[in-house]
């Protein structure tokens, strides 16, 4: 930096904040590092007893904070979202739409491994309404090489570090099983709770069944849905290793592909993810859906939701988080449960 008369500082960047002081008035920061001085700032400059200035030297191989924020922002910026001003060399980005945001973890660590500059995102695969915050972007310093961004945008590569995927407007078939509930012996509690989830992505129900614990009827069931036009089918009950939980076989026999039976989440473990062949999704739920605030659902629903398709990998990398600690008080989705991936 170097040290000017202040009648000769337009142009210039200040390289530190300036204070205003009005004793029993106001006291706060009447100029930021960083700002860039303007022919109406002289007269305030002056008055604020600065004669002169400490300003950025302007260097052809430098950038400023705010000229640096763009490119992290360029790096991150995708459809469904828009920035923040920039300010003092941070720029935000905020959600235009309900939807699944995700982030490209590898490409947005090799980001932050480059000094002076960083970009901090919500979790991967998080549900995200209208109006959110999805990330920050900020340059550490006054100025950056330009030599520097450049290494950051090779590191980020062509494709934007972040997505924020709409949810799609989709129509959802239940059967719920299980002799006690299809003979009248006990009240289904477990169907409301899976329509209320449901709602909450806008996904209307279509059709609803119930079965006993008849693996064929279960599958004719699954089947009769699917061709009624559901968009997606949920199964509850009949999710465990007892003899007479026939849902894991009836999916099969339904014809749909089995990703897994079994997620390393708790509550959740016995959950179960089937494709048909036209990308129809089936769940079977486990009954920790029907009590518990959060588990394995909650966390798959959005992404089924948003018609991202699941696989094996991204279930089995679920277990770094997906221990759920029961809080005496839920406060699911703002906690660890689900945030490893």
């Amino acid at each position: 930096m170097k040290c000017i008369d202040t009648t000769d500082a337009v142009g210039h960047v200040l390289c530190h904040d300036i204070t205003r002081i009005i004793k029993d008035v106001v006291k706060d920061t009447a100029f930021r590092k960083g700002h860039v001085v303007t022919e109406e700032d002289i007269s305030v400059l002056l008055s604020l007893g600065k004669d002169k200035l400490y300003v950025w030297e302007q260097d052809e191989t430098m950038l400023h904070e705010d000229e640096a924020a763009q490119i992290l922002y360029d790096i991150c910026k995708n459809d469904n979202m828009h920035p923040t001003d920039v300010k003092e060399g941070k720029i935000e980005l905020v959600a235009d739409c309900d939807g699944l945001f995700c982030v490209d973890v590898e490409r947005l660590n090799a980001v932050n491994e480059i000094d002076e500059v960083m970009i901090a995102a919500r979790h991967t695969n998080s549900a995200v309404k209208k109006g959110d915050r999805l990330l920050g972007t900020r340059v550490i310093p006054l100025v950056v090489k330009k030599e520097k961004m450049e290494i950051v945008k090779k590191a980020a590569g062509d494709v934007p570090l972040v997505s924020l995927t709409p949810y799609k407007k989709m129509r959802a078939g239940i059967v719920t099983t299980g002799n006690e509930v299809y003979y009248g012996r006990v009240k289904d509690t477990f169907t409301p709770v899976i329509e209320e989830k449901l709602a909450s992505y806008g996904i209307e129900v279509c059709g609803h069944v119930l079965c006993n614990d008849d693996r064929q009827k279960i599958a004719g069931a699954i089947l009769e849905l699917k061709n009624q036009g559901a968009d997606l089918i949920v199964c509850t009950g009949g999710m465990s290793v007892d003899p007479d939980d026939r849902t894991p076989g009836a999916v099969l026999e339904a014809g749909a592909r089995i990703v897994s039976y079994g997620a390393p989440v708790l509550p959740g473990a016995m959950f179960l993810l089937g494709y048909f062949e036209d990308g129809t999704p089936v769940m079977g739920l486990p009954g920790c859906v029907m009590y518990a605030r959060a588990t394995i659902f909650d966390l798959i629903l959005p992404r089924i939701a948003a018609g991202h398709e699941v696989t094996k990998k991204d279930l089995s990398h679920m277990g770094n988080g997906g221990f759920c600690l029961g809080c005496r008080v839920c406060r699911y989705p703002d906690c660890p449960f689900g945030k490893g991936v």
